[in-house]
């Protein structure tokens, strides 16, 4: 009988260090696992974030989690230093990642809300190099001219006037101090994210444009002339 009881509880020690050496095992998998995709910092939200939330008071609304590289969204945020001087441009959810770009400065943030959209028009952003949209220095309200160039056919034109512009977010210039102290020559950094009140038929072009070809703005103010130009060719560039 002493015999048996010995053998039961020398069993159940044997299983118990099984049980925990294989815990350690996965565990340690698990870890080599993440290591071998890259891992990166992402700041994830813990819970809802209303629009116009400072990036500076965050707080325990946000996280820093290390997620590998492959799922984590172009343009997360890795810390909350990142954020520093803006506010949310829209409600992010719990567990969701924090995208730059659902954040721009309080100044653009409140000149947004005063365009106000001619009823009928729909709105549609795209990202542009900041050389394609007056260099950063585009702003909500404003009227542009939309230049739309197709690679395959080599040809651009002037095919879209007196565009409004309802939101610009992005193109923040590095090293910038303010009004006062900004560095003159300093140049926008980053996309821009330009949205464009458009009719139906404009914005499938502005659409077509972003992924077949590419897109350029130019300042439009309400005196300037308007009217389509004609396509520019390679054979019609010096003529």
């Amino acid at each position: 009988m002493r015999r048996r009881l010995v053998a039961a509880v020398a069993a159940l020690l044997l299983a118990a260090v099984g049980g925990v050496l294989l815990l350690g095992y996965v565990g340690a998998a698990d870890q080599r696992a993440v290591a071998g995709l890259d891992p990166v910092a992402v700041l994830v939200a813990t819970e809802t974030i209303p629009e116009g939330a400072s990036g500076d008071a965050l707080g325990a609304s946000v996280e820093v989690r290390r997620l590998p590289a492959v799922a984590v969204a172009p343009g997360t945020a890795g810390d909350v230093t990142s954020l520093h001087g803006l506010v949310s441009t829209t409600v992010l959810q719990a567990g969701e990642q924090v995208l730059l770009s659902r954040f721009a400065d309080p100044a653009a943030l409140t000149a947004t809300k005063g365009v106000v959209v001619p009823e009928g028009l729909q709105q549609v952003s795209v990202q542009l190099e900041p050389a394609r949209a007056l260099n950063g220095a585009l702003t909500a309200g404003a009227t542009v001219g939309v230049f739309l160039s197709t690679k395959e056919e080599d040809t651009t034109q002037l095919a879209l006037d007196k565009v409004l512009v309802t939101a610009v977010q992005g193109g923040t210039v590095a090293g910038a101090e303010g009004a006062e102290g900004a560095d003159a020559s300093a140049q926008p950094t980053g996309g821009v994210t330009v949205t464009l009140a458009l009719d139906a038929a404009s914005a499938s072009r502005v659409v077509f444009a972003a992924e077949h070809g590419s897109i350029w703005l130019s300042s439009e103010p309400a005196d300037a002339p308007t009217g389509r130009t004609p396509v520019t060719t390679k054979k019609s560039l010096y003529s």
